[in-house]
């Protein structure tokens, strides 16, 4: 299975991706998510398949997600308190 999706940024939450079929647009996405997400942002149209490389989602999780609900929701990382010290002195030491 393949679908031609258009993958919108959000802009109000950094990192926040949503994946939906280009022939439905966002005709499926709850109003309650798309109040949160803001105002969708087009970052690009792709052929997803299900061996497509993405750097942070799995292919097959979204194409499925996009078949049945209409959209996928990529969330931001999250980092903890203990990763973000690291990310810090990290970038410290590389100075």
């Amino acid at each position: 299975m393949r679908i031609l999706c258009d993958i919108y940024r959000s802009p109000s939450k950094e990192e926040m991706y949503l994946y939906v079929d280009k022939r439905e647009g966002i005709s499926r996405i709850p109003d309650n998510l798309l109040e949160l997400f803001g105002s969708p942002k087009h970052v690009t149209t792709m052929l997803m398949t299900a061996d497509k490389k993405l750097a942070r989602a799995n292919a097959a999780k979204v194409l499925e997600e996009v078949r049945a609900r209409g959209y996928y929701l990529q969330m931001p990382l999250v980092e903890d308190s203990e990763m973000r010290e690291i990310a810090l002195k990290n970038s410290k030491l590389q100075r």
